[in-house]
């Protein structure tokens, strides 16, 4: 280990990224780090412990996320919050959250040392969760700061090995009213910093993206009725195949997408087939379309364009396609003063960036409905994410750390 009187903030960050991964380490590089399991509350007690040894007041709310608080000398009250989610996919990697949160408290921590405390008060979180990759619930950290979520949404909820939602944070002491109860009135603004998960930055050759919008999504699960039949028995013309029709219409969303909708993505991840037998005709086709813009009026446009080729398709086939909405979440706007900061941070520093729309949904997403929110990325190599191979290279890392710490100035000193 580097001695501390001659580490960079390039090295600190290094560093302690690999620190953090070794709570839910896995045997090929990985780390899988779900809520309210053992590796999670390690995790989140070593944070503890570590933003202790910088000079900063902690706390957990009742849910588990963790706090860092430097006090403000002239407004106590409101608080700039910044961080990240803790938690991880399973066999995920070192960066995804963990970055944002350990930005957070190295930029925090490098103010206080050189200016002391801040006028405006600054938290550091570490939250609980948002991936939903142990309980069928995302955000679950954000969420209850913000007050979309309550213990009461959580009463039914079980993991793969049937182990209650609400048995594994009573296990760990969250949720039986010894903290402070997470739901909060009193944040000013949300800044955090991420990791892309995606190659545009790369691909851009910028250091720091900063994000103007977050993407709203729709996924629909679409079925196709058709009719078994024999493969070598039945002449083409008297077919009602399912799987042919919803090949047409595969290839219909996406050509729109490409042709008439500059800037949507529309994705078919999943698709089954009944009987799905290699010499019989499908006669049931299930698959799925995702569909994320920036723009709700887009959205809202390409959406109805689909729907009104489901209903030319299906009365000439003479077949039924039924379509059921299974996600609808809005596009959520950055914080327009916030994201003008950045930009001119950006130029000051002589960082290379792009202003970018975020395809994926962060903590960010839940906060920006709820006070002014600001999103920085950092490239990722070769856009891979939720994996072992997940990588961001030093100086990027650093660079985003120098943006936020600059933003947390200009904010609160």
């Amino acid at each position: 280990m580097n001695s501390p009187l001659y580490m960079t903030l390039k090295d600190e960050i290094c560093e302690m990224i690999e620190w953090l991964a070794s709570y839910g380490k896995t045997e090929n590089g990985g780390v899988t780090r779900l809520l309210y399991t053992k590796e999670w509350y390690d995790a989140q007690q070593a944070l503890k412990e570590k933003m202790e040894t910088f000079g900063i007041t902690t706390y957990f709310d009742d849910v588990g996320n963790l706090f860092g608080r430097l006090e403000g000398t002239e407004d106590r009250e409101k608080v700039i919050l910044t961080g990240s989610h803790v938690d991880t996919v399973i066999d995920g990697g070192k960066y995804d959250g963990a970055y944002g949160i350990l930005a957070s408290l190295l930029a925090a921590k490098t103010l206080f040392a050189k200016y002391g405390s801040p006028k405006k008060t600054i938290e550091v979180v570490s939250l609980c969760e948002e991936e939903g990759s142990r309980f069928p619930l995302a955000f679950w950290g954000s969420g209850n700061i913000t007050g979309r979520y309550t213990i009461k949404d959580v009463q039914t909820y079980k993991d793969v090995n049937g182990v209650v939602f609400l048995d594994a944070m009573f296990r760990l002491g969250f949720g039986k009213g010894r903290y402070k109860t997470p739901q909060r009135t009193n944040i000013e603004s949300f800044i955090e910093v991420h990791i892309e998960q995606g190659e545009v930055l790369e691909k851009s050759d910028k250091s720091v993206g900063i994000v103007s919008d977050i993407v709203g999504q729709k996924r629909w699960q679409i079925e196709v009725k058709g009719e078994s039949n024999h493969a070598g028995t039945t002449p083409m013309n008297l077919r009602k195949d399912a799987l042919k029709m919803a090949s047409e219409l595969i290839v219909a969303v996406s050509k729109l997408a490409v042709e008439k909708f500059p800037g949507l993505v529309a994705t078919v991840g999943h698709i089954e087939a009944v009987p799905n037998v290699g010499n019989v005709i499908a006669g049931n086709v299930l698959f799925s379309l995702d569909i994320r813009h920036h723009q709700k009026e887009v959205l809202a446009a390409y959406c109805q364009s689909v729907m009104m080729y489901i209903d030319e398709i299906s009365k000439r086939e003479k077949m039924d396609i039924l379509v059921a909405e299974a996600v609808d979440i809005s596009p959520v706007h950055m914080d327009e003063q916030g994201t003008e900061l950045l930009l001119n941070i950006a130029s000051d520093k002589s960082i290379s960036y792009k202003k970018m729309v975020s395809g994926a949904g962060h903590d960010s997403q839940v906060f920006g409905t709820y006070c002014p929110t600001s999103l920085i990325f950092v490239p990722s190599r070769d856009g891979i994410s939720h994996s072992p191979k997940e990588y961001t290279k030093a100086d990027d890392l650093e660079n985003g750390i120098i943006m936020l710490m600059e933003m947390l100035y200009r904010a609160a000193y």
